[in-house]
């Protein structure tokens, strides 16, 4: 038997849609308190050193939480190339918009204390600002489309025609999601700054990070709602094999009203995954008015967890939906690379992702602590 053949092909195919789950939960765990650090910047900072101080909170670690992404897009690239094709030129200018605030992140990083000058920092901190809001704006908005379903379809040669447009991403459940997005990494920038601020910042973080966790928690049941009534799902009408060849073609799906809970319907247990979701900020809002930060930052990222793992467990098999052809709808079953190109990157998989985890648990370990407001006073440290 040759080596690959011994974990069976639609194991690899549900092994790695649980990982390319668990990396977009990386990222957003990780980048997604930059990013609300970014957005609470002019807000809970009210001077520059307050301000400052803020900016060292992420400045040595933005770095590092961003490779999760790189490893999001690689993992689609190797392992759902069609996906990858589909979503990379359908939602090319929305991904521009993200890219190009994220480029501009550690040049306002870098940049924002050279000059002493006020108009200076103050043009760089509002950038930081736009950095952060706009990439959370936007993934969210991408997700609500991708659970509305995308208007692509594929040619008998597998040649991929998008017929939607920019503007068009732009409607009111993908933009409710988006507020999702935008409240949930707030709450979760709040809890991080809660964490390794003091005084008056973390204060003010406090206050904002109640308010975006209560929000996460009315938005997030409001966007379930919305899903449940009036937005339709998708189901597969015909036989699926799970080990089959990568061809969406193959399969036959159509529209179906309230298809995104079937799921919940069949298997009970799975409402434990909203329910964390929910769960999460309610719990993070309780820590933030008692003041406990350490358990804040945990919930809200377990509330991340549940509201990201809610959308993947509502749409499976579906992974990219097609609105203008059901047919093509990507699933985990007939969208994946060959199964010896799943393993070998399993394998390499297995190897690296526990070391990028033990360094970056290490480097938090060295990083651990209090934001010292009189070494960046003082510029001790090479601060920020």
């Amino acid at each position: 038997m040759i080596l690959h053949e011994l974990i069976a092909y639609e194991t690899l195919r549900l092994v790695w849609w649980l990982l390319l789950g668990v990396l977009l939960i990386g990222f957003a765990v990780t980048d997604g308190f930059d990013l609300g650090t970014n957005m609470l910047l002019p807000f809970a900072g009210r001077n520059d050193l307050e301000r400052r101080v803020i900016i060292n909170s992420v400045g040595p670690v933005w770095e590092g939480n961003q490779v999760w992404l790189i490893l999001g897009g690689g993992a689609i690239f190797a392992a759902w190339p069609q996906l990858y094709a589909v979503s990379f030129s359908g939602f090319y200018l929305a991904m521009f918009a993200v890219l190009v605030p994220l480029i501009l992140r550690p040049v306002a990083i870098k940049f924002r204390s050279k000059h002493e000058d006020a108009g200076w920092r103050a043009r760089w901190d509002w950038t930081l600002f736009v950095t952060g809001l706009v990439p959370s704006l936007i993934f969210g908005v991408a997700m609500g489309n991708v659970l509305q379903g995308v208007p692509f379809r594929l040619a008998p040669d597998m040649h991929i025609f998008y017929e939607g447009s920019f503007f068009g991403l732009l409607n009111p459940f993908a933009l409710l999601c988006g507020l999702v997005s935008l409240a949930m990494l707030v709450m979760h920038g709040s809890a991080w700054l809660q964490l390794k601020a003091e005084g008056a910042v973390a204060q003010r973080a406090r206050s904002y990070g109640s308010a975006a966790a209560l929000l996460t928690l009315v938005l997030y049941a409001l966007a379930g709602l919305v899903l449940w009534f009036w937005i339709d799902g998708y189901r597969v009408t015909g036989a699926l094999p799970t080990g089959g060849p990568s061809n969406p073609l193959l399969k036959t799906a159509a529209h179906q009203p309230g298809a995104w809970f079937a799921n919940y319907a069949s298997q009970a247990w799975l409402w434990a995954v909203p329910g964390m979701g929910l769960a999460g900020a309610l719990l993070a809002f309780l820590a933030m008015r008692m003041r406990r930060a350490g358990i804040a930052l945990l919930a809200s990222a377990l509330g991340i967890a549940g509201i990201i793992l809610s959308v993947g467990v509502s749409m499976f098999p579906f992974i990219l939906p097609s609105s203008f052809d059901p047919r093509a709808s990507l699933t985990v079953w007939d969208s994946s690379s060959s199964h010896l190109t799943l393993f070998v990157m399993l394998v390499v998989t297995a190897i690296f992702i526990p070391l990028i985890v033990a360094y970056t648990s290490w480097v938090y370990k060295v990083l651990w602590g209090k934001v010292d407001a009189d070494a960046i006073r003082d510029e001790r440290g090479h601060a920020y």
